[in-house]
């Protein structure tokens, strides 16, 4: 009788088990949690702020002394850095103003602010307002540089506030196909302008900057227009170290012929 009822319990041990092991079996796989993704090192240094709504990350010169002025670009990034997460909008170009060496030699700040759509009045408003609560900076040397959407915002905000920049560094800047024309030449005429388009650009037409560089040259005006040979429309990487396939134009004699950007750009004061 024990024999019997101790092979009942076995066998009905031996069936859950077997169930509890299909159970198992059925059940998706679960994946390990992933971590978040970790951020590259140099965008630390840009610090994270929002000032009236707009996000903004600010790098700082690594040393400010009291007794100097510190000259300030602002960065603008192009469609795929629209939103608010406040990260997006550094791009390339700003990792390269990150390096180390860039930092000592050329001591700045850079200002990246991050916009809901296309660059407008509004923004530039708050921008304006954000510059005045930096301390040390030199308002006589006021940079302005972007891609794409920001190269368009670049031309934006300099006709809006032409005596506000000392130069303007856009990169395929000059519109869609789809734009119709927003740059007036007269109003720009007398800002240094360093301009880079790539030659196949299917996004951003060249020709469109190659037409306000005729504009700005008839009118005895101040630009540099480089042309990417062979590239597209991703070229925001070359604004500031260069490329063996540009070549650069000049408007007039006005132009300073610097061929490094840098040292260019840090010349240029209203």
């Amino acid at each position: 009788m024990h024999s019997v009822t101790y092979l009942k319990c076995l066998l009905c041990s031996t069936f859950l088990m077997i169930g509890t092991l299909a159970a198992v079996a059925q059940r998706p796989a679960q994946r390990p949690a992933q971590r978040p993704a970790q951020r590259p090192a140099w965008q630390s240094q840009y610090k994270p702020l929002e000032f009236e709504g707009m996000p903004f990350r600010v790098m700082a010169p690594i040393q400010i002394e009291t007794e100097k002025k510190y000259p300030l670009i602002l960065s603008l990034h192009g469609g795929g850095g629209k939103g608010s997460d406040n990260n997006k909008q550094l791009k390339d170009w700003n990792k390269q103003l990150a390096e180390p060496k860039r930092r000592n030699d050329f001591p700045c700040y850079v200002v990246a602010p991050q916009a809901q759509g296309l660059w407008d009045g509004d923004d530039l408003k708050k921008i304006k307002s954000y510059v005045k609560t930096l301390p040390s900076v030199d308002m006589s040397r006021i940079y302005i540089m972007g891609h794409s959407m920001g190269g368009h915002g670049t031309y934006i905000f300099i006709q809006l506030a032409p005596n506000y920049f000392a130069a303007a560094a856009p990169s395929a800047g000059s519109g869609l196909r789809r734009t119709e024309p927003f740059i007036d030449s007269e109003k720009i005429k007398d800002i240094p302008i360093w301009a880079f388009h790539g030659d196949k650009d299917g996004t951003c037409p060249i020709e469109k900057d190659q037409k306000v560089f005729s504009e700005i040259k008839k009118l005895g005006g101040v630009m540099k227009l480089t042309t990417w040979a062979g590239d597209k429309h991703a070229v925001s990487d070359k604004m500031i170290p260069g490329a063996g396939n540009g070549t650069t134009q000049s408007s007039s004699e006005r132009c300073d012929a610097e061929a490094d950007f840098m040292t260019w750009l840090f010349s240029q004061t209203k």
